[in-house]
């Protein structure tokens, strides 16, 4: 019998039955251009308004086409839940001062069940990419789309490409799923995360595809109870929790699980990151189970002296406290000789660290590991031998 996470059978079961007699609103109805030139914002937004105002349960339809967009919000509350269904591209202007300085290129804010299925997000980051290369004062980067403080929300079969910054954030959220989603970026593009999440509960992101810049996914703080599994990662820096414990009063990530992914060429598997100064955060709950790895460099990683330029970090120390880690039936091969490398802080030693069935390969032969600060245990199926 599978298992599936209660989030997902809840937002599915519960939130999103089939509507019978759902009003459909076209934004080609409403002025929008499917010809990649003409700005559709305003439109988009007034076709947003009529759905958003629906009584009953309602659709906003995009047909094929490429869609013009700038800086969008689409805001709530909403009367009733809302499925965007996209058949064509929404496209970002090819200039990367086009989107002025918003904080996201398409934001949905305080909805409740509204679903994203189908569709391509192009955000035509390479001019943005070129400016944060050349030195030159760039706008902060905005991700291609954002869920901002939004419950019961379903993504489902979207496609992101050429992000300038993240291509899809969770932020504030409860009750989300994201499933059948491909994130992708070259393997130079800065700050390409695929999925950001942060401040959130009960999440669930499954058999997704994320080739991006940067992590395939990066965990923020406040987050719990984050299921994710039949992921595909690389090129990318693998999944992140952190970094964390930037601030003092930061809150905590717990009860995590990533589970049946498989990474290729990525410059991290999976990786806990801390920063190396005080902080009352911690990480605890987390189980990494039967990952495979296909030439990724440092597969499994704890670091808890991330501190760029050696700046404010007075005691090169961390506060955040890590626990009841697991990691279970991980194998395949390292791209460095280290497969396992657990940096810990000196003050706060990561506690309650477990591996189980370990094999990890670097040129034919067992990888190497390291230990520091962390205190565990460990089974005889191992490869690398177990530091601790």
């Amino acid at each position: 019998m599978t298992n599936f996470p209660f989030s997902l059978l809840f937002i599915i079961i519960i939130f999103f039955p089939p509507s019978l007699g759902a009003r459909t609103y076209n934004v080609v109805s409403f002025g929008a251009k499917p010809d990649g030139r003409t700005v559709s914002t305003a439109p988009f937004l007034k076709t947003w308004a009529s759905a958003c105002n629906s009584a009953a349960p309602s659709s906003i339809y995009v047909p094929k086409g490429r869609f013009l967009l700038k800086g969008i919000v689409f805001k709530g509350p909403c009367k009733n839940q809302i499925t965007f269904r996209i058949d064509g591209t929404l496209v970002a202007p090819s200039d990367y001062r086009g989107l002025e300085d918003s904080d996201s290129w398409i934001l949905f804010s305080k909805v409740n069940k509204v679903s994203v299925v189908g569709g391509t997000l192009d955000a035509q980051g390479a001019s943005y990419w070129a400016c944060k290369k050349s030195g030159k004062n760039c706008p902060v980067g905005a991700p291609s789309m954002t869920f901002n403080w939004a419950n019961n929300i379903v993504i489902n079969g979207l496609t992101s490409i050429n992000s300038r910054q993240t291509h899809l954030v969770i932020n504030g959220c409860k009750k989300v799923l994201v499933q059948n989603v491909k994130a992708i970026a070259p393997d130079q593009s800065p700050n390409t995360d695929g999925i950001h999440v942060q401040t959130s509960t009960d999440v669930t992101i499954t058999s997704s595809t994320l080739q991006t810049g940067d992590d395939c996914v990066s965990i923020g703080a406040g987050t719990y109870n984050l299921f994710m599994s039949n992921l595909k990662c690389g090129p990318g820096h693998g999944v992140s929790i952190g970094s964390l414990g930037k601030e003092l009063n930061e809150d905590g990530v717990q009860n995590i699980t990533l589970k049946d992914s498989i990474f290729t060429g990525s410059d991290n598997g999976i990786r806990i990151k801390t920063w190396a100064r005080p902080s009352k955060g911690f990480v605890r709950n987390i189980l990494f189970d039967n990952i495979i790895m296909n030439n990724a460099k440092n597969p499994i990683v704890i670091d808890q002296n991330y501190c760029p330029d050696n700046k404010g970090c007075p005691r090169q120390s961390s506060g955040v406290q890590i626990s009841k880690v697991t990691y279970r039936n991980i194998r395949g091969t390292s791209a460095t000789p280290e497969g396992v490398n657990f940096d810990c802080s000196v003050t706060n030693p990561c506690k309650e660290i477990k591996l189980q069935n370990i094999k990890l390969l670097y040129k034919n032969k067992a990888a190497m590991s390291s230990c520091k600060n962390v205190r565990g245990s460990a089974n005889v199926m191992l490869m690398p031998r177990s530091c601790l």
